[in-house]
């Protein structure tokens, strides 16, 4: 068995392979307090964004201390399609990485190398890092970390759409995850996700998931659009961030705040 920090239980890798759906959202803020407070809320994962969020590696680092703790799975996503880069996210003990705007087949193909050692791969091997428990753990690492390493490549532009075939079929690919954002800006219809063109878009990458037997995902715009996707095949799938749960719960207390009109002497005169 491999004695890894985050994988007390099932791990992410058996569950997506498995069928499974599984729930996850965004870290964005750089903070370890709200990774530990989102880490314990019952997420199967979560998502610590380099590439758009506030922190950096070396906070990475920390939030991936704070997760270790949490029955939710660490992800990454790179700001940066580089071994060095990939390297330190995983010697640091992310359970997987999330590659953005992936155009073909090659880049998904050196995206996933970078993930493991040779002959499979690029990665350089280190025993005295965070994910080996700095050696102790080493060598039962190396020898199974293709069996739970989660390998996400984003369908973000046109061109991956056009190119969504041979990206599904390349050897390591795991999870293809749309980004809507993005696909929808590329596609010219940014933030029209009822468009007939976004909605053939995500029925081809589901499509070409299915054939070659990897899994879906997507980051829901909202709880609401939940039905649309699980129906279409989606199982990978991500709803809010630690910085939109800040947001929206203080939007909401003042809003309400603001519906009461308080008189000097305590009592409610008016209710808007």
């Amino acid at each position: 068995m491999i004695h890894v920090y985050q994988f007390d239980m099932k791990n992410l890798k058996e569950k997506i392979k498995s069928g499974e759906v599984v729930h996850g959202c965004w870290v964005n803020l750089a903070s370890t307090v709200s990774t530990e407070i989102v880490g314990n809320a019952g997420f199967d994962w979560l998502l610590l964004d380099l590439e758009h969020g506030a922190g950096d590696v070396a906070v990475m680092y920390q939030q991936l201390q704070v997760l270790s703790g949490s029955t939710s799975t660490p992800i990454v996503r790179t700001d940066d399609l580089s071994r060095p880069k990939v390297q330190r996210i995983l010697d640091a003990g992310a359970a997987g990485i999330m590659f953005p705007q992936i155009q073909s087949s090659p880049e998904a193909d050196e995206a996933i190398r970078m993930m493991y050692y040779p002959p499979r791969g690029t990665r350089g091997i280190a025993r005295m890092v965070r994910a080996t428990h700095f050696g102790r753990t080493a060598a039962e690492y190396i020898a199974g970390v293709e069996n739970y390493l989660v390998s996400i490549i984003q369908i973000e532009t046109v061109k991956a759409l056009h190119n969504i075939e041979s990206i599904a079929a390349t050897d390591g690919v795991d999870v293809l995850f749309v980004g809507p954002n993005d696909l929808s800006l590329s596609m010219g219809i940014f933030g029209q996700f009822n468009h007939p063109n976004y909605h053939k878009a995500i029925k081809d990458v589901a499509i070409a998931a299915k054939k070659y037997n990897r899994v879906v995902g997507v980051l829901l715009q909202d709880v609401s659009e939940y039905e649309m996707y699980y129906e279409l095949g989606y199982r990978f799938l991500a709803c809010g961030g630690d910085g939109a749960f800040v947001r929206k719960g203080a939007e909401e207390l003042v809003k309400r705040l603001n519906e009461k009109v308080i008189s000097e002497k305590g009592k409610v005169i008016s209710e808007k």
